[in-house]
């Protein structure tokens, strides 16, 4: 995922300034159609009841050399009572509504959410990753 870069200039602050950093105490899941980009510019889906959905993530681990957390549990979004669209990104973010972009990412494989559909991503399919 991409840091963004709101998410950037606060954790360099907070580690290398000491300037304090509060954590969000609950993270969404979002769904754009277009890339949310580190200045979080993105469309994300909106109506058809569509809402961010709360994710949980597993202790960090080494893998590859890169510190990783990884989704610990299924993201079930409602089911959609209207179109909403080709879903190309993925983002976490700070609050249900409104809030701060903290990363982001393209999807796998773009779908377009149609009336009826459920969006769901498995656990330990969303995964965040620091490099060295």
């Amino acid at each position: 995922m991409n840091i963004s870069n709101k998410l950037s200039q606060s954790v360099l602050n907070h580690v290398l300034r000491n300037i304090p950093y509060t954590a969000p105490t609950t993270i969404y899941l979002a769904l754009y159609k277009s890339d949310p980009t580190p200045a979080d510019t993105g469309t994300e889906v909106t109506g058809g009841a569509y809402v961010r959905i709360p994710i949980t993530f597993t202790a960090p681990t080494l893998e590859a050399g890169q510190q990783t957390v990884k989704s610990a549990a299924d993201i079930e979004f409602p089911v959609a009572t209207a179109d909403w669209g080709l879903v190309t990104h993925v983002g976490l973010r700070s609050a249900l509504t409104g809030g701060d972009l903290l990363w982001s990412k393209a999807v796998d494989n773009p779908r377009t959410i149609q009336t009826g559909d459920k969006p769901k991503f498995l656990a330990g399919g969303t995964s965040v990753k620091f490099t060295n």
